[in-house]
């Protein structure tokens, strides 16, 4: 099985991913969605959790081999950053979301030297807005960012044409238009609400995505 596919029934499994189309939940910026993702159900899934680190491992052995250390973004990423790295035997640390303000008030937790290749493990690229400033972060701290390693994209132009303006590389495990016909194949959602949903991804603010047919 296609590992895209295979975490895509992983995600489904667990409702890490949960399609709602007709009762669209509302995100903290007032759009509503037909979908939800959780990804930190992953963590008290063992199986699935195995199959998304593993698949992590894979990701970046294949589209980063050169990575010195790997950098979870706080907090959703964390974890998954310190099991992959544990996995392929790397240094691992984090980037906070803002530095502390106190002790040595770092936004860096783990050791980083300037010019060491960095692979950055976030759970959920939507915009890009979030993981961007982590990647900014380690490029001011000296690092060598060589790109994104993530379970789960939304695939949205707005995060599209952000990581390419940064020049900034994502790879993810699976994707918005792989779990929604997975969604539909398995019973989760109707046919039909596949076409509604790629509508909701083309354009999240615009809610004509509801009455597409």
């Amino acid at each position: 099985m296609e590992l895209k596919t295979l975490i895509a029934k992983d995600l489904l499994s667990i409702q890490a991913v949960f399609f709602r189309p007709d009762e669209p939940f509302t995100w903290a910026s007032g759009i509503k969605s037909p979908v939800y993702c959780d990804n930190r159900l992953t963590l008290t899934a063992p199986e699935v959790r195995t199959d998304v680190e593993n698949g992590l491992k894979t990701l970046i052995e294949t589209h980063y081999p050169d990575a010195e250390v790997l950098m979870g973004t706080s907090t959703a990423g964390i974890a998954h950053a310190a099991i992959t790295a544990h996995l392929m035997g790397l240094p691992m640390g984090y980037v906070r979301s803002g530095a502390k303000d106190h002790g040595r008030q770092n936004q860096i937790e783990g050791r980083l030297e300037k010019g060491q290749k960095v692979v950055v493990v976030e759970d959920l690229i939507s915009t890009g807005g979030s993981v961007l400033e982590v990647v900014q972060v380690l490029r001011d701290a000296g690092a060598e960012v060589l790109g994104i390693a993530s379970i789960f994209t939304y695939g949205m132009q707005k995060g599209i044409d952000r990581l390419n303006a940064a020049n900034v590389k994502n790879v993810s495990l699976t994707d918005f238009d792989c779990i929604a016909e997975v969604a539909a194949a398995q019973g989760y959602i109707k046919p039909a609400d596949v076409r509604r949903l790629i509508a909701f991804r083309n354009n999240p603010s615009d809610e004509s995505w509801r009455d597409v047919k």
